[in-house]
């Protein structure tokens, strides 16, 4: 019997096992070395993907070109609209008409991922979302990102946007090697804004050793992508995930794919990637099937600090072991990611100049006072829908409305009508009062 169930566990275990290896074969991954431009690892690499917010990465690729260009300054004032302050989470929530310097903007977007400043960045530069992406388009095609097409400046669900992971690693390239100055945009920890500290997005940022930038996007019909940098012992390499079903396996997949890539080298065999055969594929899956729709809570940008444990029993099915690595013979040592260093966030915020220390108090009071209405707010609410529960009768009236009530609780009100026999009573009363009306006005007469 223990026999019995020792060789269903191991079938189990190696089923579980090889279903995690077409699961990790199942969606595009790439390393690529940032001095050559040549390609140490691709995995469908060509294949068409939605970007979600690594659409982003090209919104500050826009941007930098406009600064490197003489048309804009990092302490540009852009002003917030209608359009970009209704646009869904993740956002800052500004109010139309707020101004933020284009350095504060970028940088809120970068690390918090706001929809509503990626928008603000956009119809600021261009006009509209439309112009703005025009643009986005006209440099894509540029630098030689062929398989992209990009519709916002956000990344949120649209049929028209696209990307692959070749085409990315493109991208995150030209921003490394053309914009050496502003490579501290990509690799800030977490920005502050008055008492709000918010996180990078960007899991490998405080885990990862030699972790440097870049993004991180999501969406139910992408999945959970990221573009990733890191440097180690004189080389600098980009990474790229898409499609993977959680922040955390995104950014485990992420880490051992940079292992791989730091522990093999580079010569006349790997690719270039320009060299990349295409894809015969032309539309992106949609992963909501896989991602969104199961049981279970909603999954979440943010990645869950969970500890790697060395001697785990637990494979990790995402792991770039099944993977093989151009130029590749040995198992590399692989990194363990523990929870996320402390950082000090970085200050941004609205206006030209940096708040004032009383300006800074004056905000925080603001905040706190506008936290404790809400709360209140809350709690009142609650409080009057109990109250209002306690009340209710078990029993509710229901107006019927032919026979389409459906009311298991109905009270039925019956109307008896009246009748001859009901008048009668009535009839004899009134003629008794009239009679004695009657003998009244004889007995005065």
């Amino acid at each position: 019997m223990n026999v019995s169930r020792a060789i269903r566990a191991t079938v189990f275990a190696v089923a579980a096992l090889l279903s995690g290896q077409a699961l990790a074969a199942g969606t595009p991954a790439l390393v690529v070395e940032v001095e050559s431009g040549r390609v140490l690892h691709a995995e469908r690499a060509t294949d068409p993907w939605y970007p979600a917010s690594v659409t982003k990465l090209m919104t500050t690729y826009v941007a930098l070109d406009k600064i490197r260009s003489g048309q804009l300054s990092m302490d540009t004032l852009l002003t917030v609209t209608d359009s970009a302050a209704a646009l869904p989470p993740s956002k800052m929530g500004f109010k139309p008409g707020t101004q933020i310097r284009l350095d504060n903007a970028l940088k809120i977007m970068l690390v918090k991922s706001a929809n509503d400043v990626a928008a603000t960045i956009a119809e600021n530069i261009a006009g509209s979302i439309d112009g703005f992406s025009a643009l986005m388009n006209a440099h894509a095609q540029r630098l030689g990102m062929v398989s992209s097409h990009f519709a916002n400046p956000h990344g949120l669900p649209d049929e028209r946007n696209q990307t692959t992971a070749r085409d990315m690693a493109i991208l995150a390239r030209a921003l490394l090697m053309e914009f050496p100055e502003h490579q501290d945009l990509f690799h800030i920890g977490a920005v502050q804004f008055g008492r709000r500290i918010m996180r990078n997005t960007n899991g490998l940022i405080g885990r990862y050793p030699g972790a440097d930038g870049m993004k991180t996007g999501f969406i139910c019909s992408s999945g959970f992508n990221v573009v990733a940098s890191a440097h180690r012992n004189g080389r600098h390499l980009i990474t790229v995930v898409l499609g993977a079903p959680s922040a955390n396996e995104r950014t485990m997949k992420a880490a051992e794919l940079f292992d791989r890539g730091f522990n093999s080298k580079v010569n006349f065999t790997n690719p270039e990637l320009t060299a990349l055969p295409s894809s015969a594929n032309t539309t992106p899956p949609d992963m909501r099937s896989v991602i969104c729709d199961r049981r279970g809570p909603m999954p979440q940008e943010e990645d869950t600090p969970v500890v790697a444990e060395d001697t785990s029993n637990v494979p990790n099915l995402f792991s770039s072991d099944v993977m093989a690595f151009a130029g590749d013979t040995q198992k590399p040592v692989r990194t363990v990611l523990g929870p996320r260093a402390a950082v000090q966030p970085e200050r941004v915020w609205i206006g030209l100049n940096p708040p004032s220390s009383a300006e800074l108090a004056a905000q925080a009071a603001a905040e706190e006072a506008a936290e404790k209405a809400r709360l209140k707010k809350k709690s009142t609410s609650t409080k009057k829908s109990t109250k209002q529960t306690a009340k209710k009768p078990d029993v509710t009236p229901v107006i019927e409305n032919g026979d389409k009530a459906k009311s298991k609780g109905r009270v039925s009100v019956t109307v008896k009508p009246v009748t001859d026999q009901d008048k009668k009573p009535a009839a004899k009363k009134d003629q008794k009062k009239a009679d004695a009306t009657s003998k009244a006005k004889s007995s005065t007469n």
